[in-house]
């Protein structure tokens, strides 16, 4: 089995703080807020990086650390969300949340018409992954639960949940960053 080039990793953590899995949706409006605000030109980033692929065969450095910073702190927030992580989302750190997404040589690795086409492809992982969401949903509750009673994340719970970001991130990188034209493997490992 290939590996595929975008990686995720969350370190799992031996205990959990009740107090705060509690109140997690309310701990965490003013970073969404914040990551709401910053992510409006985001979106129109990637539709500026289709563009220069297709006519300049370019994908400028800053762009792409932009973007990457964006998804980087989606993610941690994400993991906060699930409670996956107790620390409180850094705008500037990576923390436990550990992403790696190679920077394309447009020339070499990149297809100039495939942002084009990478909408319509990643359709049938957008209907497994909505269905794996409603699980991951469940799951957290259940991990919630958990986290209440024990003060432990359980780790089968933690392993689908980082897979199913593990499987959103890949599905990103391919349509939204467009940082790799190789097609997202339908699975939650590496």
């Amino acid at each position: 089995m290939k590996e595929y080039p975008v990686k995720l990793n969350i370190d799992y953590s031996e205990s959990s703080n009740r107090l705060t899995a509690i109140f997690r949706l309310i701990l965490v409006i003013p970073i969404v807020f914040i990551l709401a605000l910053i992510s409006t030109y985001a979106e129109a980033l990637s539709l500026a990086i289709a563009m220069m692929i297709i006519f300049k065969e370019k994908y400028p450095k800053w762009w792409f650390e932009w973007h990457i910073g964006i998804t980087k702190l989606t993610y941690r927030i994400a993991a906060y969300v699930f409670l996956m992580r107790d620390e409180y989302p850094s705008t500037d750190h990576d923390q436990s949340v550990k992403i790696d997404i190679p920077y394309p040589d447009v020339k070499n690795d990149l297809k100039r018409w495939m942002p084009l086409v990478k909408w319509f492809l990643v359709i049938p992982h957008i209907i497994v992954l909505i269905f794996l969401f409603i699980g991951v949903l469940v799951s957290t509750i259940f991990a919630l639960i958990a986290i209440i009673f024990t003060g432990k994340y359980p780790r089968d719970i933690f392993d689908f949940v980082e897979g199913f970001l593990r499987w959103t991130l890949r599905v990103s990188a391919f349509a939204l960053l467009l940082t790799t034209d190789e097609y997202p493997p339908f699975r939650f490992k590496d």
